[in-house]
């Protein structure tokens, strides 16, 4: 049986994702969905599998996150609707995971590579954040979570936009491209959205493309870190947050950066170097993904991560002509660029 398609949808309190859900969940597009679907309450986890008016199949988890101690019951709940699956109990094609506005993505798009049950049933389709075009800029300034749900990104929706003037929506839209320049950006009011703008956009694949916009990468101010996991509403007490008075700045913790070269890697030293990134700053790479000119191969190289999780394969062939070179694009949480950059320029033969 083929691997089952998921879609995490993700954004801040308020944005729009329930809007999207419920026109996903009653539009006539095809698709048979199952949802994992995330709120605050007071009860605990409840995996009873509710049959809707829409004939789709819904999981609650009330506690309120999906990306900390809950993990596990992520596992269980995904564990339980491919078993139901196979066994005809439930018809599905594919899953979308709603999450609270609070909660982190990372953690959540990690459990498809982390567990083996998961990763042998599921294939992680992308991550989709919905922001409300009218609070975001505030937002982005006074809440870390709304700047991780833009940079986690594979398609970012903007939602309310007749709310606001086209000048303001335009300041927007340049800021959440310097956060995270390699997620295209829609209007989705009402929900209202093509089904290919949330469905089947392979984020996640590992692919020879990376659409990464030069003029977007210019403003890489970062700061203020913060637990791996737990984006719960709490206390920061003497935590530093580079947004405090700089609303029109808009210093953002989250940014972007490129590293190229067309000199190939030594692989030894490469696989060394990325190994001590990932295990120093891991909880602060949101995503990174590259195709790489390793010495000696007549193939292309292509990984990408979550935080300390990461994957990589064989790509195309290099053509007869074609010019190899690296590219790999980092989007993270204060990390130290020249230190990146830096160090993998130590890698290259």
């Amino acid at each position: 049986m083929s691997l089952i398609p998921t879609t995490i949808l993700t954004g801040f309190l308020g944005a729009g994702k329930t809007t999207l859900l419920n026109r996903l969940l009653h539009e006539n597009h095809g698709h048979r969905i199952a949802v994992i679907e995330n709120e605050f309450g007071e009860e605990n986890i409840d995996n009873e599998i509710l049959v809707q008016e829409t004939q789709e199949h819904i999981v609650e988890m009330s506690n309120g996150c999906v990306c900390c101690t809950v993990r596990g019951d992520l596992i269980a709940a995904l564990g339980q609707l491919a078993q139901k699956r196979r066994e005809g109990a439930l018809q599905f094609d594919r899953v979308v995971i709603e999450t609270t506005g609070l909660a982190n993505p990372g953690p959540v798009a990690q459990t498809f590579f982390m567990d083996d049950e998961v990763a042998t049933s599921y294939l992680l389709d992308g991550v989709i954040t919905v922001i409300d075009a009218s609070n975001a800029m505030h937002q982005l300034d006074r809440f870390e979570e709304a700047q991780r749900q833009a940079g986690f990104a594979d398609r970012m929706l903007l939602s309310k936009t007749d709310r606001v003037g086209e000048d303001a929506l335009s300041a927007l839209e340049a800021r959440l491209r310097r956060i995270n320049p390699r997620a295209p950006l829609a209007r989705a009011d009402f929900g209202r959205v093509p089904i290919d703008h949330i469905f089947d956009i392979r984020g996640f694949n590992l692919n020879d493309k990376l659409d990464i916009d030069p003029g977007f990468l210019k403003n890489e101010n970062t700061h203020h870190t913060c637990d791996e996991h737990c984006l719960h509403p709490h206390d920061h007490g003497n935590a530093h947050h580079a947004h405090d008075g700089h609303d029109a700045q808009h210093t953002d913790g989250i940014s972007a950066f490129v590293f190229r070269s067309e000199k190939p890697f030594d692989p030894m030293k490469l696989e060394d170097f990325i190994g001590h990134l990932v295990q120093v700053y891991g909880p602060r790479m949101l995503r990174y993904k590259g195709i790489l000119w390793m010495q000696g191969a007549s193939r292309k190289v292509i990984f990408q991560g979550v935080h300390q999780t990461m994957g990589s394969d064989l790509g195309a062939t290099w053509g007869e002509g074609e010019t190899r070179s690296s590219k790999i694009v980092f989007i993270g949480q204060a990390l130290p660029r020249d230190i990146f950059l830096e160090g993998l320029r130590q890698c290259l033969v």
